[in-house]
């Protein structure tokens, strides 16, 4: 590994300099955090690709194949993601994972799995101030070829870095133009026959979503339009990717997995309440999001769910809850968050786990298959990006990657925003159409958008 320290500046300064390299992935902490937001991370021009518009079965074997071939222990004392695997785990790849009817419309078509195989990162500690350029040297495997790749390649991103214009033009960064597959009287009904699904004891919960979109003019600045998402919504699991042929801008709030050694992490969020400028009207939107029965259910069958999904992989009696329904708040909205961690097995590793529960139980339902079977049947679009996962895969085995919300995904000239949330018996079919309107307020405000932002 060669290690470049550089001059510390803002991320997303970096990842301007660098966005003309190909597959750039920026998995950014915008909300800085000494626990959940403290490192962000760039790369780009990966040595390797996996790329499957509709995923196989064989899609894990391959990655861990590809992982292995690399397989290096982590430098202490730097930023985690020192190389490996990055980018997107669209939702659509659960449907290699389980038998589950396909979606009647997916004009779209993002890939089920996108991920950049590098060899370089571009790494910050955003608590500390400090930044770094690691250089693997892969694909090289004789050492003194290797040691030589690693060096030329660090040297070739600190000059990109150095060089590059940070003032590039500016394009346009606004949308209007939004329709919605749902009207307010469509989503109500859609929350009224959930509610019937669960009282004949058909699923105790399911996630369901309205999908915003809308055209994207030539020349949008999609840059651009993150960097203004991510100042007016920071958080702690932003991303931005520009893939081949598709572009995401999200500002996620939820860590999904985490796996660190043999320590494993998920932080499911269920419970959400917009926020006010009025410090009273904001500490009661607090309070009544912690005392609602509703939505402390809703989280706790959700935990339960994960747990589940954990103990696959986990060491049996290791799953356990250290945090459950904890108030967090984000730049729009409150949140309810529990963490539940577990200790894995010997032989299991991160892509085991990403197996074991993806797509997170937060933004499926319970039981799971079926309440996909159910989010198919009723939303009618393919979810693509949304809900899947955004994040890194180490070639040390350390692995980190968001729950996809809060996000605008770009292909083929439009742009598309979902937003969702848990129906149990106690929702109310209004509430909870205005809930995803809180839930994608802040995009549609980074867009400008007169249709839904307000």
């Amino acid at each position: 590994m060669h290690v470049i320290e550089i001059d510390f500046c803002d991320p997303a300064e970096a990842a301007q300099a660098l966005r003309a390299l190909p597959f750039l992935t920026f998995l950014d902490s915008a909300m800085a955090d000494r626990k959940l937001g403290r490192y962000s991370f760039i790369a780009a021009d990966p040595f390797a690709r996996i790329v499957a518009g509709v995923a196989g079965a064989d899609w894990a074997a391959r990655l861990k194949s590809q992982l292995a071939a690399y397989r290096t222990a982590s430098l202490p004392g730097l930023p985690p993601f020192q190389g490996g695997a990055a980018g997107l785990f669209s939702y659509e790849l659960g449907r290699s994972l389980e038998r589950l009817p396909q979606p009647a419309v997916n004009t779209l078509a993002f890939p089920d799995l996108s991920l950049g195989i590098y060899d370089v990162t571009v790494a910050f500690d955003v608590i500390q101030r400090r930044a770094f350029i690691l250089s693997t040297g892969f694909p090289e495997i004789d050492e003194p070829a290797r040691e030589r790749r690693a060096i030329e390649r660090g040297r070739w991103f600190e000059a990109k870095l150095r060089k590059a214009s940070l003032a590039s033009p500016a394009g346009p960064i606004s949308l209007d133009g939004w329709t919605s597959n749902f009207t307010r009287a469509s989503y109500e009904r859609m929350v009224r026959e959930v509610i019937e699904r669960i009282l004949s004891g058909d699923i105790f919960q399911a996630n369901v979503a309205q999908r915003f979109e809308a055209p994207v003019p030539d020349g949008f600045d999609h840059f651009g339009f993150y960097r203004r998402l991510r100042m007016l919504n920071p958080a702690p699991f932003s991303a931005y990717l520009a893939h081949e042929d598709f572009t995401i801008a999200s500002a996620s709030p939820e860590r999904f997995l985490k796996v660190e050694g043999d320590r494993v992490e998920t932080r499911p969020i269920k419970g959400t309440r917009r926020r006010f400028a009025d410090a009273v009207l904001d500490a009661f939107q607090a309070l009544a999001l912690t005392e609602s029965r509703k939505d402390r259910a809703e989280n706790v069958m959700i935990v339960d769910l994960l747990r589940n999904d954990l103990s696959k992989v986990c060491v049996p009696g290791s799953v356990q809850v250290p945090q459950l329904c904890g108030l967090e708040t984000f730049a729009s909205v409150h949140h309810l968050v529990s963490s539940v961690i577990g200790c894995l097995r010997d032989g299991q590793g991160a892509v085991d786990v990403l197996a074991a529960a993806f797509p997170g139980g937060s933004v499926t339902g319970a039981p799971k298959v079926r309440a996909m079977e159910i989010i198919t049947e009723m939303e009618g679009h393919a979810r693509g990006p949304y809900c899947g996962a955004i994040g890194y895969i180490g070639f040390d085995g350390t692995m980190d990657t968001n729950i996809v919300i809060r996000t605008a995904g770009f292909r083929g000239g439009s742009c598309v925003v979902q937003a969702g949330g848990g129906i149990t018996t106690a929702s109310d079919p209004a509430s909870e159409y205005d809930e995803t309107l809180d839930k994608a307020r802040a995009i549609f405000d980074a867009f400008g958008a007169r249709e839904f932002a307000k």
